[in-house]
């Protein structure tokens, strides 16, 4: 269903039939509404909207005016150092076995626009938007994941590496995948400096996906992102996350800002390409994602765990 999608129609007659279709579809949605507008109901039926459309924006500012301070705005750059915000640990860790060199001694969250180019961003977005072009969600959130295949697809997941076969040849290079793998490396690099902590014992974990988000009605669970939650506790293997922004806050998309929801009020990140911004799993940094209004925003969640048993490897081309 969804791969059908992404094949437009070959041949010379190719451009002349799309623009039949459009003409065509055009056409019966002018008609249905001349019919419509001349309603005695339509002023009705307009005034209830206006209404409700009303109360909604309302309900949806109201929910997300609660940001009392912005850390990173999408406008600074923040280089060559990261920019480190101090928390402290929750008691949390002391329920989990401790792994020395590697379970967090400090804990907070840090933003840096210096690890990732903006060029690298663009080709990780590029190389989200082939994998996910070829399915993707009926919500509002789709996902791939390169270490397990897992992509959305309508309001399941498939492996892509078996439903497309000899097919994922033409959508991702070797140097797609090391482009991957040198980022990973950096971003655990940046975490280990920041944290004080041992990078040889830290271990890439599941899930680490590529996300895709937009305003799309969400149709299940899945694409509910903008729900509060604690990563260590959603997750279990967690003990670091991190997000790398593909795009940029404010032009590609709005809403869709990553909010810490604190104690004393809530704090948030504004997205910015070949940002990073990443933080300490525990119950310290409880948050959620905003609701994205229009646009898409894209991203990568690149997890870390002290846990050796719960280490994935690096993904490679089939």
């Amino acid at each position: 269903m969804a791969l059908l999608r992404m094949r437009a129609p070959q041949g010379a007659n190719a451009t002349e039939i799309e623009k039949k279709i459009k003409r065509g579809n055009a056409l019966r949605q002018g008609s249905a509404w001349r019919g419509f507008l001349g309603s005695r109901w339509f002023l009705v039926l307009l005034l209830v909207v206006v209404l409700m459309s009303g109360g909604a924006l309302w309900i949806y500012l109201s929910l997300d005016s609660e940001v009392t301070e912005t850390l990173v705005s999408r406008g600074e750059l923040v280089s060559p150092h990261p920019r480190i915000y101090s928390v402290p640990c929750s008691e949390d860790y002391n329920n989990h076995k401790r792994y020395p060199g590697c379970t967090p001694q400090k804990c907070g969250r840090a933003v840096t626009d210096s690890i990732v180019t903006r060029e690298e961003a663009e080709t990780l977005k590029r190389l989200a938007e082939r994998g996910l072009a070829l399915a993707g969600s009926e919500g509002g959130a789709s996902i791939l994941d390169l270490h397990s295949g897992a992509l959305s697809m309508g309001k399941q997941f498939v492996n892509i590496y078996r439903y497309f076969g000899e097919q994922i040849g033409e959508v991702f290079t070797e140097e797609d995948f090391q482009l991957y793998k040198d980022v990973r490396g950096r971003i655990q690099a940046v975490i280990a400096e920041t944290f004080g902590l041992n990078p040889a014992l830290m271990f890439l974990t599941k899930p680490t996906f590529f996300s895709r988000i937009n305003s799309t009605i969400a149709q299940t669970q899945h694409d509910e992102y903008w729900h509060p939650h604690i990563d260590k506790v959603t997750y279990g293997s967690f003990d670091y996350t991190s997000l790398l922004y593909l795009s940029d806050y404010g032009s590609d998309f709005s809403g869709g800002r990553f909010i810490f929801m604190d104690p004393n009020g809530n704090r948030t990140v504004e997205p910015r390409a070949g940002r990073v911004s990443f933080f300490s799993s525990g119950t310290e940094n409880l948050h959620r994602v905003e609701k994205v209004s229009w646009g898409t925003r894209f991203a990568i969640t690149v997890s870390f765990t002290c846990d050796p048993a719960h280490a994935i490897a690096d993904p490679a081309m089939p």
